[in-house]
């Protein structure tokens, strides 16, 4: 029984830290969304340009339905758009950073 225990103890320990390093971070996804998506999009409140043919940030994050999900299509090629090439942590980054736009 205790050997079941410390394995289970060791993998929840496991779990917890990996959740913990893959917390999102607003600020990487600014930095993402600057890199990746302001020659289209209007991803700042102080950008001064972008095209009319995408939505700027905060329109997109104030959608009732928004969440990181709906990003998830940024692992794929996608028409309409330059070849991104970010990973799950990185989409869940520029997700927190766009919520923080609502």
């Amino acid at each position: 029984m205790s050997k079941a225990f410390g394995l289970a103890a060791v993998a929840f320990c496991m779990i917890f830290m990996t959740g913990l390093s893959q917390a999102a971070a607003p600020s990487n996804g600014r930095e993402i969304a600057r890199r990746w998506c302001a020659s289209c999009h209007l991803v700042e409140k102080t950008q001064s340009s972008a095209t009319d043919q995408a939505p700027p940030f905060s329109y997109l994050a104030r959608t009732p339905d928004f969440d990181q999900n709906k990003l998830a299509f940024l692992l794929l090629v996608h028409p309409n758009m330059p070849q991104v090439s970010l990973n799950r942590a990185e989409i869940s980054d520029l997700a927190e950073y766009m919520r923080s736009l609502k």
